[in-house]
């Protein structure tokens, strides 16, 4: 027997004053913050990236295929 108070565990202390929850909320707000940080980042950068590769082409790629004719243009006629 001791004479020591019986201090509460830290499960009994977090739930008596509900940090517990602020703190759970608040890692789940940060992490959900960063997720739509780190999507948008992705989502900007690819649309830079497809813009810069369009940039490179040359006048000479927009009409690269001018004077071919494709197959579904001829006919078999009557």
């Amino acid at each position: 027997m001791s004479r020591e108070p019986e201090s509460p565990t830290p499960a009994e202390d977090c739930a008596a004053e509900g940090k517990c929850a602020w703190s759970a909320l608040r890692v789940i707000t940060w992490f959900s913050a960063g997720m739509a940080v780190a999507a948008l980042g992705i989502y900007l950068g690819s649309e830079i990236r497809s813009r810069a590769q369009f940039r490179k082409r040359t006048p000479y790629d927009f009409y690269s295929n001018a004077g071919e004719q494709q197959a579904g243009e001829f006919g078999m006629g009557i």
